[in-house]
């Protein structure tokens, strides 16, 4: 089995909680798709603007405590409009023709879940294209249980 590196988008809204043992009662989709136990992420390339660096080592802190096999690599990119399709596509795409794809013995993963809809929407043509050659993943909660409880992530 080859490893298998994720590539995505910190969520400001979704992956942001407040610090304390509260944010683990939390679905964060970027710390919950390294809680799966039949899913086992080998790097998580995660990307996040300057103004959510301290989210973003929070969330590298979280993944580490449910997933110590998953190396994180913070890439920084920022957006003058991350709603502006031009700039997001641009960006993307030189990250694609930039990043060392290694198809022969890595998986890749791109998760659409969080960023803005320009940048979802700019994942998944950049992946049909094949520049970021993997398959698209989108993760979501799993509803909640009678007893109130959620039955993993």
């Amino acid at each position: 089995m080859k490893p298998l590196t994720v590539i995505g988008f910190i969520g400001s809204t979704l992956d942001a909680s407040k610090s304390g043992p509260a944010r683990w009662n939390k679905w964060r989709p970027s710390v919950g798709l390294c809680m799966y136990e039949d899913l086992r992420v080998d790097r998580f390339v995660l990307f996040y603007g300057c103004n959510y660096e301290r989210l973003a080592r929070c969330v590298m802190s979280d993944i580490a405590t449910v997933s110590p096999e998953t190396k994180v690599e913070l890439c920084l990119m920022d957006f003058d409009d991350p709603w502006d399709f031009e700039e997001v596509y641009g960006k993307l795409l030189d990250f694609s023709r930039a990043f060392s794809f290694d198809n022969d013995h890595e998986d890749y993963l791109i998760h659409i879940t969080t960023g803005t809809h320009v940048i979802q929407i700019c994942l998944f043509l950049l992946t049909e294209a094949r520049f970021l050659p993997g398959k698209l993943l989108q993760t979501q909660p799993r509803p909640f249980q009678p007893d109130g409880e959620r039955e993993g992530f």
